[in-house]
């Protein structure tokens, strides 16, 4: 019995620290915007707005999850962060070049396909986007799989 309870506490601390991850991935990555777009004043475009509609809210959700410790969290959670990824995945497929110029959906504003900031000759800013929602979505899943044992 002792060591069932043991067990459980342990899985328990498991799941809590995989969930403080994707908080902390989903706060990060939202100063993170706010900074680039308030401070250094770069002018996000219409797919980096969809992005930042995904992640910002990942912010709360989480942190009442982590409050609660409730891992069903991840029900509200995991819908946004894949729809992130969506976004992220076209986005960074844009930049790229792989996706022909006629599908891009920013049609005023700041063009979707302009890269603004480069870090170490590779590193956008789509590139951190499809980062951060792989990361929250990867630990996500691993809740949600281990919870439903």
């Amino acid at each position: 019995m002792k060591q069932s309870l043991c067990n459980n506490q342990s899985a328990d601390s498991r799941t809590w620290q995989m969930l403080f991850g994707a908080w902390l991935v989903a706060t990060v990555s939202t100063l993170g915007a706010l900074f680039l777009g308030e401070v250094m004043g770069y002018t996000p475009c219409v797919l980096c707005w969809y992005q930042r509609i995904a992640m910002f809210p990942l912010v709360p959700v989480l942190a009442v999850g982590l409050l609660s410790f409730d891992p069903r969290a991840v029900r509200y959670a995991l819908p946004l962060a894949v729809a992130g990824l969506g976004f992220a995945v076209f986005h960074l497929m844009l930049v790229a070049g792989w996706i022909p110029e006629s599908i891009k959906p920013c049609q005023q504003g700041v063009p979707c396909s302009d890269v603004q900031v480069v870090w170490l000759g590779f590193v956008t800013i789509p590139l951190l986007s499809v980062a951060a929602f792989s990361t929250i979505v990867g630990l996500l899943l691993a809740i949600h799989f281990k919870s439903s044992r």
